[in-house]
């Protein structure tokens, strides 16, 4: 697994440098620099439709509506995204429908440098007593203070730039009924903490960076099976006693766009008396865990294509093992790359037909510690083909086949079965069908 990664981040890296040297016998604006400046971004080019008002609020590009110096004092802006569902099981022959999310967006402008944003989550459809099928909650809430054209600080509850999905996870932004599987179980999508970031760009340069000091994660709430989803706080009494750094660059290159990110963080949550009685080793980044990400974008004349590379370690995960009896991983990684076209690029219609193909490697069982089970269920195959149709920018249609093949079932981990159970599945197919807005 870590020869496919290599292989995936040479060859991001071997692109760049052609990118590099391209861009050193041509002048900036030949390449397009002036366009990476302007509001129309690689990242609006992809999604294919103009930015909302809540987006442009927020955008990171020189041009928003903060720092471009058009922006209109006292302004409130709502808006919002969602996304229905239906999905057929082969192997077990099971059907779902679910309204999977749906977002609201209110910002304010407070004046030309301040600004309000936040977005209230309901996944599921409802939320109910003592049912944990539904989730309400809020995916983001803060402030951005703009500094200056280039510069900005956001503080309060927000998405760390890490991966591709996280800060673009609107429905009309990814291809598929599915986010990127990768991006759900080894870099959660939607991820989000408190804590306080800053965004900019280089001066004379396609070059944009982030770095942000935010709420850690806690290995004590880590589940076998989810990478360390479980234990992200995602704003709700997160401790205090752990933080996380993170931080990324973006570069543009014509119609390139490269990136690297990486995250920190201490994973025990607690004080130092607790800790040392659980065998942890405790304060800001103490028991860590680290996250490395890279990844590509390309797009033009109706082609895109994306490819995104990541590793996670957890250097102390037999401590926490010893602590918890959690069975938690101690490296994980995951690969995928992604090809799709717009089939009525040359008609000259305002309407989209984007076929597209995704293949996805991901193991959450890389590497385990001396006292953990290994579960080759979690290394995982996915190839997933289909269509997204846009009758207007903001609204799309989506459909597609999910085919996907997993490691054996280690029966060591089958805890109290039930009287009837099925025969696990290694290969199975599933029909995504799906519908998604933003606005």
């Amino acid at each position: 697994m870590l020869n496919r990664i290599c292989i995936v981040l040479w060859a991001i890296i071997i692109t760049s440098c052609i990118g590099q040297q391209v861009m050193a016998q041509t002048d900036s604006s030949s390449l397009g620099y002036k366009k990476y400046r302007d509001s129309s971004s690689l990242k609006e080019k992809q999604a294919g439709y103009s930015a909302t008002p809540a987006q442009k609020m927020i955008s990171s590009s020189g041009e928003d509506l903060l720092s471009g110096g058009n922006a209109k004092v006292a302004q409130t802006v709502i808006s919002g995204y969602g996304e229905a569902t239906y999905q057929h099981d082969f192997a077990y022959k099971n059907s779902a429908f679910n309204l999977a999310r749906a977002v609201l967006f209110v910002g304010h402008q407070f004046t030309s440098k301040i600004a309000f944003f936040s977005e209230l989550e309901v996944e599921s459809a409802k939320v109910e007593g003592g049912d944990s099928k539904g989730e309400i909650g809020m995916e983001q809430a803060y402030i951005k203070f703009s500094l200056n054209p280039r510069q900005y600080i956001v503080a309060g509850l927000f998405t760390p730039r890490i991966g591709i999905t996280n800060e673009n996870h609107l429905p009309v932004n990814f291809n598929g009924t599915e986010r990127p599987l990768v991006e759900q179980l080894i870099i959660p999508t939607t991820w989000r903490e408190i804590g306080v970031g800053f965004y900019g760009q280089a001066a004379t340069l396609p070059l944009s960076y982030s770095a942000a000091i935010v709420s850690g994660v806690s290995s004590e709430n880590m589940v076998h099976g989810s990478g360390f989803t479980g234990g992200l706080s995602d704003g709700q009494l997160a401790s205090g006693n752990n933080l996380a750094l993170t931080a990324s660059l973006r570069y543009f290159v014509g119609d390139f766009q490269f990136q690297v990110s990486g995250y920190m963080s201490g994973t025990t949550g607690m004080g130092n008396y607790q800790a040392d009685s659980l065998g942890l080793a405790s304060g800001p980044f103490g028991t860590p865990l680290y996250l490395g990400e890279a990844d590509v974008q390309y797009n033009k004349g109706g082609f895109s294509a994306k490819a995104l590379g990541t590793y996670v370690t957890m250097p102390d995960a037999s401590k926490v093992n010893n602590a918890f009896a959690s069975n938690v991983f101690k490296t994980m990684n995951g690969i995928y790359g992604e090809l799709s076209y717009d089939l009525l690029h040359n008609t000259g219609s305002h309407q989209q037909l984007i076929g597209f193909g995704r293949y996805e490697y991901l193991n959450l069982n890389d590497e385990i510690p001396s006292n953990g089970i290994k579960d080759p269920t979690l290394k995982q195959v996915h190839i997933v083909t289909g269509l997204n149709y846009f009758p207007i920018p903001n609204v799309v249609i989506k459909a597609d086949v999910r085919i996907t093949h997993t490691g054996p079932q280690n029966k060591n981990l089958i805890i109290n079965p039930p009287s009837v159970m099925q025969a696990y599945q290694q290969n199975n197919q599933f029909l995504n069908i799906g519908i998604g807005y933003a606005f």
